[in-house]
């Protein structure tokens, strides 16, 4: 089977967004593919991080995996920090990475842009996720159009490592959603929905509870017009709304259009609540269930084991080939 691996932040709460463009997409890539799915709790301390909360969200994101209907017997489900290879093998791609070629990643122009401060970790952590994808071979990752960027960075650092030492890492392939990988803050259509925007009302996160919801997909931002119409140039408020209704419903573009001529966007709206609601209570149910089992901390420590095993095999292989003494 082909393996494929991703990672998510442990920061905040998981949303609709994240749920929709990568989540919800490694249910189905489990019968497919044989999955590595890691909590990226090493990239997430590149900005501060309260310990407390970061503790906190680790296990609320292992928890909100397995809600999701990832299941553990299928795919390895761990946390980066519990896999040291992750950050040796990193600071060995460091050594073999160029300035010029972090120095174009746009991602950490647009993270540090009017901040006085910034570290190291952020600059340097396209690396570590190039670590984290060759660690285990990996054929595929799914990737948003903001993330192309990082593995294009990963492809040429380990062409760039195969044709120095020889033949030792995966060239990965990114899978990209070709609809719905990308859905928009409520409050700003023109942004990506983020965790780190401070308006709440501008994302839905996926244990937020019904009033929450509704309150948030009544504020969404629309336009002046009343016509449900997907148009992603001129009406991208209302064809985001869209784009969560159909990818969460399953009805067409089309019939949506259809179902709403005529009925301007409160009748949307409300039924768009319904759709979103009815996704995530099953969804929340089963996290509520899962913390109280206590099977979180047991099925980390199994990918953990899993996760250390596969990648050490790698690691071993690019030490060797760089001519570190091992005994």
């Amino acid at each position: 089977m082909k393996r494929v691996l991703s990672g998510v932040q442990p920061t905040s709460e998981i949303h609709l967004g994240n749920y929709i463009g990568a989540i919800r997409r490694f249910v189905d890539f489990q019968d497919e593919m044989d999955c590595f799915f890691c909590i990226v709790d090493l990239h997430s301390v590149t900005v501060p991080q309260d310990p407390k909360d970061l503790h906190e969200n680790t296990l609320k994101l292992a928890a909100l995996y397995m809600a999701v209907g990832l299941d553990p017997k299928k795919v390895t489900l761990f946390v980066q920090s519990h896999v040291p290879a992750h950050t040796e093998l990193a600071w060995l791609l460091q050594c073999n990475t160029y300035i010029g070629e972090l120095n174009r990643m746009t991602q950490f122009k647009d993270k540090s842009q009017g901040k006085e401060t910034v570290t190291t970790g952020l600059y340097t952590y396209p690396v570590l996720m190039a670590a984290d994808i060759l660690l285990y071979d990996t054929n595929y990752v799914p990737v948003g159009e903001d993330q192309k960027q990082h593995l294009e960075l990963c492809r040429d650092i380990a062409t760039r490592f195969n044709n120095k030492y020889g033949n030792t890492f995966v060239i990965p392939e990114p899978l990209i959603a070709k609809f719905g990988a990308r859905i928009m803050s409520l409050d700003d259509p023109t942004s990506k929905m983020s965790k780190s925007n401070e308006n709440k009302h501008s994302k839905i996160n996926l244990l937020d509870s019904p009033s929450k919801i509704k309150k948030s997909i009544m504020k969404a931002v629309t336009d002046s017009e009343s016509q449900v119409r997907y148009d992603l140039e001129n009406k991208p408020g209302v064809s985001n709304l869209i784009t969560i209704y159909n990818i969460l419903s399953g009805i067409s573009i089309e019939n949506i259009e259809k179902k709403y001529e005529g009925m301007g966007y409160g009748a949307f709206k409300k039924d768009l609540i319904d759709v979103v609601v009815s996704t995530l209570e099953p969804i929340q149910q089963k996290y509520y269930d899962i913390v109280e089992s206590g099977e979180v901390e047991k099925v980390l420590k199994e990918g953990a084991e899993k996760a250390r095993e596969a990648s050490n095999k790698v690691l071993n292989e690019v030490k060797k080939k760089m001519g570190f003494v091992s005994f």
